[in-house]
């Protein structure tokens, strides 16, 4: 069932490309995809079927769904050149990142730490806060946390650390 969420949210990625950005329609893509992925892991977890490939298939799921974001929102917004190379870095950071957990184990890494989490949810609520907070600002904080979670992500597939998933505590 986690994986039919997980699959359902690359469809609703796709799906977005068809619509006109920051419309209703896709507003309403884009918040259902953003609970999917809040909610394939607590299935997954609560019907103890947990796998390797369903943790790579939610990697997937997140980069298509970050990436038809992109697609869809840095044409019509007015990005500064500075977070442009900011996103570069952290991309170039979270590729290393793969090429490293792939080099060391002949797999992909996948870490689902807690810093990760707090940026997805960060990224997810960016573009609804795009009407009243300034892009600059908020852009700043997303690509910092960002930044960190990249950073802690290497250390932990340098420490042979793959694969885990960081819990709140309680």
């Amino acid at each position: 069932m986690a994986n039919i969420i997980t699959f359902f949210r690359i469809i609703l990625s796709v799906a977005l490309l068809f619509c006109p950005v920051f419309s209703p329609v896709f507003f309403v893509l884009y918040i259902v995809a953003g609970v999917s992925d809040m909610i394939d892991g607590l299935v997954a977890r609560k019907t103890d079927t947990v796998s390797k490939f369903g943790s790579r298939l939610d990697t997937v799921a997140d980069i298509v769904f970050v990436l038809v974001c992109l697609i869809k929102a840095l044409p019509v917004l007015d990005v500064p050149g500075w977070l442009y190379i900011w996103i570069a870095i952290i991309a170039i950071i979270k590729g290393a990142n793969i090429a490293s957990g792939y080099i060391r184990k002949k797999e992909f890494a996948s870490v689902h730490s807690l810093i990760n989490k707090v940026t997805g949810a960060l990224l997810f609520v960016f573009p609804l806060t795009l009407a009243f907070i300034d892009l600059r600002y908020s852009a700043a904080v997303i690509c910092t946390v960002a930044s960190v979670a990249a950073i802690h992500e290497g250390y932990l597939i340098n420490r042979n650390v793959m694969n885990r998933t960081e819990s709140l505590p309680g």
